[in-house]
């Protein structure tokens, strides 16, 4: 297959891409500034510029680039980063690949579980309601910017992704100083939900839903077994041989200058959300319980 990603660079586009391109598939990047050799496509969201001739005849392209949601505090500039780099990012991609003589069978297109917002103990699935914070309208618009795709025909698929787990990036890579020195800490009573995926089911599961022709829409990328936020802190230590005693108090939401609200949603948000539609698919999980996942995904089994 032909298969053309943007945001190859990053954590999950670049595993994507390796995996991808070891099994024989050439992988087309899409890629900012001067585009070099074949298998690099030149585009900027941002001036809504996109080779877009170089796309066609391929069989598929996966959309993973966008603005890291946790790279930064979130100001009111960020915030508008955020939202901006997804919408239109996607609108700009869509709308191109619509406009194509050979469009590609298939558009996967980033999400994430940020859609459902704070919900409890609430048990989540793609037909559930979206949430009304600041994430789940950037899901909701980032959703929403695919819409020329789809009305040219193009089978869309929208990955609702959770928490990625790897260690060389993404929230774990961030999270192992801190518990490998001892340090690690559940967040408040640790009774939010944590919905989480390895970086190799996310990565499979994306390849899964590029030949599942009966898919489209949203899919949850999470793995079958959500933990509570105690919970992961726990197995994580276990994982490690470190202690894990500490707590970090709820009063980090109230942090000013953007920070607050960043702590609050990465830490305290609570979704616990199941992968119904990738279940019903025929997807079959490498790592479906955190216990047995995270040795594996740390290099320790």
């Amino acid at each position: 297959m032909d298969i053309a990603i943007t945001g190859s660079h990053g954590l999950i586009g670049s595993a994507l891409a390796t995996s991808l391109e070891a099994d024989g598939h050439r992988v087309v990047r899409l890629v900012r500034g001067g585009a070099d050799g074949a298998d690099a496509v030149a585009w900027d969201p941002t001036a809504g510029t996109i080779d877009a001739e170089r796309l066609e005849g391929l069989d598929g392209v996966v959309h993973l680039a966008g603005e890291g949601i946790a790279s930064r505090p979130w100001s009111d500039a960020q915030r508008r980063r955020i939202r901006e780099s997804r919408e239109a990012g996607t609108t700009l991609l869509a709308t191109s690949l619509a406009g194509l003589a050979r469009p590609p069978a298939v558009l996967v297109s980033g999400s994430a579980i940020g859609i459902y917002g704070d919900r409890g103990d609430e048990v989540l699935t793609e037909a559930s309601a979206p949430g009304d914070d600041f994430l789940a309208d950037v899901c909701l618009r980032w959703e929403a910017a695919t819409a020329s795709a789809e009305a040219a025909g193009i089978r869309t698929v929208h990955v609702r992704t959770g928490i990625v787990l790897d260690p060389h990036g993404g929230a774990l890579g961030k999270q192992l100083p801190a518990f490998k020195l001892g340090l690690g800490a559940k967040a408040g009573r640790g009774t939010q939900w944590f919905s989480w995926i390895s970086l190799h089911d996310e990565v499979a599961a994306i390849r899964h839903l590029l030949d599942a022709p009966s898919v489209s829409g949203p899919v949850n990328l999470t793995a079958p077994n959500p933990v509570t936020n105690a919970e992961f802190t726990d197995a994580l230590g276990e994982a490690l041989h470190r202690p894990t005693f500490l707590t970090l108090p709820r009063a980090l939401r109230h942090l000013p200058l953007g920070v607050g609200p960043l702590v609050e949603s990465l830490l305290f948000t609570s979704d616990r959300v199941l992968p119904r539609a990738l279940e019903s698919s025929g997807f079959t999980f490498a790592h479906p319980d955190l216990a047995a996942a995270l040795p594996e995904v740390l290099g320790r089994s």
